[in-house]
This record gives structure tokens, sequence and C-alpha cells, in this order.
């Protein structure tokens, strides 16, 4: 069990791109189930024998390969630059944790933190990158979620439900794992990190002098690789096909781009109905960071469950 005691420290959100190329080098050398729907997973996996090494221990695999990201906007490069500029002794001293034969690693720290990046990189731009505008709608869906019920239920209601081994107490976060840690947290307060590929499992990182961060499966990853539903006749009948499958799409909270990849539509497209809809008081936006958000209002539930 690990305890993280919150004292008076707070939560905050974030995405880590690397924590996703993790999670499928993971499924790569079965230490990870990988959610259905992927099949795009098996046809090509890359030669990378040195990360595959680290990432197969069964019980610990470094922090520094997948740093904790600063906002829910942090980029792969982003992180990139921070693996690549982790001190030696920090790599020395975390590779030495892990619980697998590393021989095929360089002796020299530096140089296996480098030829690891290398292999994150590789994996980054052949595998995760070309699936990661859906990726990232869903783990943004799950932010805004609990953004959400932080703000009308507390912490507590962020934590309700995020994982079966997760649970709130008074003023700790108890996380039923094999590790055996009690960390008082300071005014950085707890990293959340939703992950499409942590699924079914929960992880936390708390090896100095990184964030301590919770990464917890994101809802909605079961959907994550299916076709969107057809726009109900009725429904489409009413508002037309184009806005039907929109407002049946935001189920889940989504930027333009996001809903104009998820649908193969042209991004004005997009825009000029989501406009249509917003003034019809059918959908309302929030903003999260950068990053303009389009979800159904009460009124566009009631709709699409009464038409549909």
């Amino acid at each position: 069990m690990v305890e993280l005691v919150l004292s008076t420290a707070g939560v905050r959100f974030a995405i880590s791109p690397l924590e996703e190329v993790i999670g499928v080098v993971r499924g790569w050398v079965g230490r990870r189930r990988l959610p259905g729907g992927v099949e795009w997973l098996g046809k090509e996996r890359l030669d990378v024998p040195e990360l595959a090494a680290v990432l197969g221990a069964r019980h610990y695999i470094t922090e520094f390969p997948s740093p904790p990201p600063a906002t829910p906007e942090t980029t792969a490069d982003e992180q990139l630059t921070v693996v690549r500029g982790t001190p030696p002794g920090q790599v020395r001293v975390e590779l030495g944790m892990v619980d697998a034969d590393l021989t095929k690693l360089p002796r020299d720290p530096a140089a296996a933190r480098d030829l690891l990046a290398e292999h994150l990189e590789t994996v980054w731009h052949h595998t995760v990158e070309p699936e990661w505008a859906r990726m990232r709608e869903v783990l943004a869906a799950d932010i805004a979620y609990r953004t959400r019920r932080l703000g009308e239920q507390g912490v507590a209601g962020v934590f309700e439900g995020l994982h079966p081994k997760v649970r709130l107490t008074k003023d700790s976060v108890l996380v039923d794992i094999a590790a055996r840690q009690r960390l008082t947290l300071d005014e950085r307060g707890l990293l959340l990190v939703p992950s499409v590929f942590a699924w079914p499992s929960v992880g936390v990182v708390t090896v100095a002098p990184w964030q301590p961060t919770l990464l917890y499966p994101a809802r909605g990853v079961a959907g994550l690789w299916t076709e969107p539903a057809a726009a109900p006749g009725a429904l489409a009948g009413v508002v037309g096909r184009t806005k039907a499958m929109l407002l049946t799409t935001l189920d889940r909270p989504a930027t333009t781009t996001e809903l104009a990849v998820r649908l193969g539509l042209a991004k004005g497209t997009v825009s000029a109905h989501l406009t249509a809809l917003r003034a019809a008081g059918l959908t309302a936006t929030t903003r999260q960071g950068h990053r303009v958000l389009y979800r159904r209002t009460e009124l566009g539930d009631a709709l699409c469950a009464g038409i549909g």
C-alpha cells in the first residue's frame, strides 16, 4: 500500500505523451494488457531491445523515460528534452533499481539515457503519434470530467470511481499496490495523469526529485478505436445529418480538430455546424488551457435522448 498524505497540498492534472509510449512497449513485452480494438499495435513491433529490457521489469521500470508532464499541454518533444537532460547520477540510481537484465544497455548512464531517449522518440513517431489526436481527445475528456467533479464535490469527487485500487481517506490517497510507502506531499501536491495504456493498472511516481504522480486509466478507453455510431435517423431529420453526428459524438467533450478527426470531416465544416448548435443552445464551450472544448448542454442531452 502506498499512502500519499495530502495535508494542505492539492491535486492537478496533466497529459503525458511518453506515458503512452511506455504503455505500448509494456504491452509488447507482455507486462501490460492493451485495450481492445488496437490491432494496429501488433502490426509493427519496433526493434528497441534496450528500452524493452527496461520496461520488461516486473516491479520498477524507472521514472526518467516518462518524466511527469508540466501541464495538459505538454508535448512529446518537451518530455524528450527533459529525458535527455536527466542528470547521469539520477539515471544511474533509477536503472540500479530495475529488476531486469540490463546488460544490453551501455554502462555509461549518459549513453544509456541517450539511447533510451532515441528509442522513445522512435516509438512515439512510428506508433503513438499517428493515433495521438484521438487518444488525446479521450485524455482531455477525462480531465474535463474530473475537473468538473473537483469544482462540484471537492477532492473526494475526483477520486470517486477513479480506480478500484485508489481511495481517499480523510487526508490521504491510498493506492493498493505491492509497494509499501508513506509520503507526505509538499507544496507541489499530487499530479493526476490519465492514460490510455495504463488500463487496467494504476501507477505511482514517488521517486525523488520527480513530481509525485498518480497514473490511472482514462475514462472512455474501451470505445477509443471503435467507429462513431451513425446518427439516429430521427435526430438527423430534425437537425440534419452532420449536426446529428456531432451531437451524438459529443457524449464527451472535444475540440473542433478532434471532432473533425473522429468524423472524417473538414475542420471548417465542423466549426460551422458547432456554431449553429451553440446558437441553438444544444452545445456549450469550456476552455482548458489553450484548447476550447465543445460539450452537449442539458438541452442537447435531452434532445438526443428524446429523439434518438
